[in-house]
């Protein structure tokens, strides 16, 4: 059982304009999830973050690589965590693409069933 995790998402959105996206979708995360995790943080070199977030006594990282035409992002994970990577995998794809998608408009629990275009 694997405790790596790769998920990659195409977009023609640009480094930049994908690399806003993708920090605000990690900011929201963070406020939404502050009572649950017991330290996150995200850092940025160029166009690469790191993400570590530390819940239940186990730590977690991912390093996110934001280029022209497609994000990917690697994510470590402790081996307790590893039994649900694919959940996870889902999770974590799910979330970048929502960040990625034109029109993008963060989602909130009252809009979550509308489409956008």
């Amino acid at each position: 059982m694997s405790n790596a995790i790769t998920v990659t998402v195409p977009h023609d959105l640009g480094v930049e304009t994908a690399k806003a996206r993708v920090s605000e979708q990690l900011a929201r995360m963070q406020r939404e999830y502050v009572d649950k995790v017991a330290h996150s943080e995200v850092t940025w070199a160029g166009d690469v973050g790191t993400v570590r977030v530390t819940a239940l006594g186990q730590t977690a990282t991912a390093q996110i690589t934001v280029l022209k035409d497609l994000l990917r992002i690697d994510v470590q994970l402790p081996w307790v965590l590893a039994a649900i990577s694919g959940k996870l995998q889902q999770v974590i794809s799910r979330n970048a693409g929502d960040a990625l998608r034109i029109g993008h408009a963060p989602q909130n629990d009252s809009s979550a069933g509308r489409k956008t275009p």
